[in-house]
């Protein structure tokens, strides 16, 4: 029983403590979704994504960086965008750049990784990104445009078509916009993440306290078998970019290589069974084949050149991780901390009784009488 205790206190410990790092940087990724989810306009998204082979995809690889999607939002967002007009290529280059990285990712990877891979990260998710596209653009299917969707961002009050483009622009104030960008990202936003980056924190906390060092630098220190592990472990997992972030951390604290590790940051987000069976609805089986062939072989090269870049440079990931999370002081760690836990609650709770409502014994669901009324009946 102490041993269970133990354990469990040192799971918590390392949790709480990458908690700690992460949480003023997620807070700024999800203050900066805010403002895009109010001041990028679909309008603009569309007219820009459409025909071409090399400039919508160009644009489609670099407008999903920032974006704060994850695997299981950017598909319906993939979805309207070609529905909108999109090309197959730029819907490619999308459904990879947004899910790979994110305003949200890039801060929390300053927070618990180091400069290189936050730079490295984002810069191989476009380059992915841009390849696919452009083999969909040539190998795939085209595309046709439709109109786009114009309704307003904050409460949909117009279609956005059937009024003045100034007046569209003006119906709300600076203030309202700002109002419903923050109750979209801390509300349906965090949301989606909260249970995700949850779990990535609590999978760290174990890593870090479980794993044997000895073990992980044995099969991940580097090198292609490491880098092809890492993607067979990838493909199949159902994992946001943040949420993957702390548990790369802990990996490269236990000496994987920070290339196996950016292959598990990049394949992790972007593919799982899920996605890839709508993918091949939405695109057809060629473009998955593309979609997934394009992720595993510049992830591989890319952790290859990585893991080059570090020996030639001399830095060392290990000692390098969690650095930039020194900078914030210790108050203002705690305090978003505790803002994200508050915000967390009702994500996660709502997840917790839907989770107790499915394993509800059958006994306890209400009967129903025999002539099929579900009440008031007289018979």
């Amino acid at each position: 029983m102490n041993i269970i205790i133990s354990f469990s206190v040192q799971v918590f410990t390392e949790t709480f403590s990458l908690l700690l790092d992460a949480a003023p940087y997620i807070l700024f990724g999800i203050l900066v979704a805010a403002l895009l989810k109010m001041f990028l306009s679909t309008d603009y998204i569309v007219r820009n994504l459409g025909k071409g082979r090399f400039k919508p995809v160009f644009k489609a690889a670099l407008l999903g960086i920032p974006l704060p999607l994850c695997s299981c939002g950017v598909l319906p967002a993939a979805a309207s965008l070609k529905k909108q007009g999109a090309s197959a290529g730029a819907t490619t280059a999308f459904l990879i750049s947004t899910p790979e990285s994110g305003i949200d990712s890039i801060a929390i990877s300053w927070a618990l990784l180091d400069p290189v891979m936050t730079v490295a990260r984002p810069l191989t998710a476009f380059i992915t990104a841009l390849t696919a596209g452009i083999l969909e653009s040539f190998f795939g299917s085209g595309a046709g445009s439709v109109k786009a969707d114009n309704s307003c961002a904050v409460d949909g009050c117009c279609d956005g078509n059937d009024c003045d483009p100034a007046e569209h622009n003006n119906h709300h104030t600076l203030a309202e916009k700002v109002a419903a960008g923050m109750k979209y990202a801390f509300g349906e936003l965090w949301g989606d993440l909260a249970a995700w980056f949850t779990v990535g924190l609590l999978l760290a906390g174990f890593i870090t306290a479980v794993v044997p060092d000895e073990m992980v630098t044995s099969y991940l220190g580097g090198g292609i078998g490491s880098m092809l592990l890492m993607l067979l472990a990838g493909v199949p997992l159902y994992i946001c970019a943040t949420a993957s972030t702390p548990i790369a951390a802990a990996l490269i604290l236990k000496g994987v290589s920070p290339g196996a590790a950016l292959v598990f940051l990049l394949v992790g987000p972007a593919t799982n069974i899920a996605s890839l069976s709508v993918l091949v609805g939405m695109l057809g089986r060629r473009a998955a084949g593309i979609y997934l062939g394009s992720i595993a072989a510049v992830s591989v090269l890319a952790g290859l050149a990585l893991d080059l870049v570090y020996r030639l440079s001399g830095v060392t990931a290990k000692a390098a991780v969690g650095q930039a999370a020194d900078l914030i002081p210790a108050p203002v760690q705690y305090l978003s901390a505790f803002f994200l836990i508050l915000i967390s609650i009702r994500p996660l709770a709502g997840i917790l009784k839907g989770w107790l409502t499915r394993i509800r014994p059958a006994g306890n669901v209400a009967s129903v009488p025999s002539c099929g009324c579900t009440g008031g009946c007289e018979s």
